[in-house]
């Protein structure tokens, strides 16, 4: 592969209008009304990327463009695709009544016509660091066969103001993705953590293990991959009117497989996002402690 191909950022953003209550809404973390996305797009093109597609829907495109996304077309090129139901692979349609989006599988094949290039995942609301779009880059512009994940710690990522889902990593001794075990609620349990399942059986966790927060870094020809990964989940649950086809279920499928290698970068970077409202203070004073450490300016884009 070209050494210099600049790899593309996939921003997956389909779901800010509805989560948020509408994109006026998107709550500030930076001093001068930066949001999550604007430090990570700001992280992305510091590590080397050069162009960033955000995943959204129709709907919601000329309210984004003017309040999101105007804001990085003079930093980097940027594009948009749209995740809509009737998006689909030939002979099927969605059923009548379905309103939900059908997952961060189908996110991700929405720009299967746009993106030609090595390119990473991201969640629009997630605050991953700036070592993590670093190292994705450097691996994306060095492997030219093999996919990525970055690797968080799991105590890195916990809320103290409630449970959360994360994706626990089997990864080998040369750092290759293994499995993806998905354990819901999960708090955190002095220095360590604690899960307890549907049964209300409890796994002691000790803090250090790998997750996944869905931050990737891929090839172009991983959408031939998800479309089949697609048509089977179609097939399978696609008259459900809830169900979602997940990227890390559809990765860790792939890995089981034997269909793909993924490499595990791991990063000891605290993920910041906001689970529940009380979060929201906790993102702040982290941007605010990274400023004063002199990681970022106070004025982001000035």
């Amino acid at each position: 592969m070209n050494q210099m191909i600049s790899p593309t950022l996939l921003v997956l953003a389909a779901g800010m209008g509805s989560r948020y209550g509408g994109l006026k809404q998107i709550d500030s973390v930076g001093p001068s009304g930066e949001t999550i996305v604007d430090y990570s797009i700001y992280d992305a093109l510091r590590a080397g990327f050069a162009k960033v597609v955000f995943v959204i829907r129709k709907d919601i495109e000329q309210s984004f463009r003017t309040t999101v996304g105007a804001r990085f077309e003079r930093h980097l090129d940027v594009e948009y695709v749209f995740q809509e139901l009737d998006n689909l692979p030939p002979g099927f349609f969605a059923p009548a009544g379905r309103t939900k989006p059908w997952g961060t599988l189908h996110a991700v094949l929405a720009a299967a016509d746009t993106v030609n290039e090595p390119f990473a995942v991201i969640n629009a609301d997630d605050f991953y660091g700036a070592e993590s779009y670093r190292s994705l880059a450097r691996y994306l512009q060095s492997d030219p066969l093999n996919y990525a994940m970055v690797g968080f710690i799991l105590r890195n990522t916990l809320s103290d103001f409630g449970p959360v889902s994360r994706g626990v990593c089997q990864v080998d001794g040369y750092d290759f993705l293994q499995g993806i075990v998905e354990l819901t609620n999960i708090v955190p349990d002095g220095a360590h953590a604690m899960n307890t399942d549907a049964a209300g059986r409890v796994t002691k966790l000790s803090g250090d293990e790998v997750v996944s927060m869905n931050m990737w870094g891929f090839r172009p020809h991983i959408f031939e991959e998800l479309r089949e990964l697609l048509q089977e989940f179609l097939r399978r649950s696609g008259s459900d009117l809830s169900s979602e086809s997940y990227l890390p279920s559809a990765v860790n499928g792939l890995v089981l497989a034997g269909r793909a290698h993924v490499k595990v970068l791991r990063t000891n970077d605290l993920w910041c996002g906001i689970t529940y409202r009380e979060d929201h203070p906790r993102v702040v004073e982290r941007i605010s402690q990274l400023i004063r450490d002199g990681f970022y300016p106070k004025r982001l884009w000035s």
